[in-house]
């Protein structure tokens, strides 16, 4: 019998979803690692370790990325519905 745990699950299935559209343009993203985009209205780019899919103040993120954006990225990483700022203190905590 396998236990599953629902933030592997997630961290799979984004990993999956972003791996489809990001083949070519992921040739600059380190193993280990991946795009997301940032903003509210304008995108920059991050590039974040894997590692943060675990945390879950990072989980949260992706819940409502999921709810605003879906998981289907033309720019081919994941689009995070908020502030630089804010993204960049709460992945620097994460670090």
């Amino acid at each position: 019998m396998a236990i599953r745990f629902p933030a592997i699950a997630l961290a799979k299935h984004i990993i999956r979803r972003s791996n489809l559209v990001a083949n070519q343009v992921a040739k600059d993203i380190p193993k280990g690692f991946l795009a997301v985009y940032v903003g509210e209205s304008q995108k920059k780019r991050f590039i974040v370790p894997i590692s943060l899919l675990n945390q879950p103040s990072f989980q949260e993120l992706l819940r409502k990325s999921e709810e605003e954006f879906g998981f289907n990225h033309p720019m081919g990483g994941i689009t995070i519905p908020c502030r630089e700022d804010v993204f960049v203190e709460i992945t620097s905590r994460l670090s």
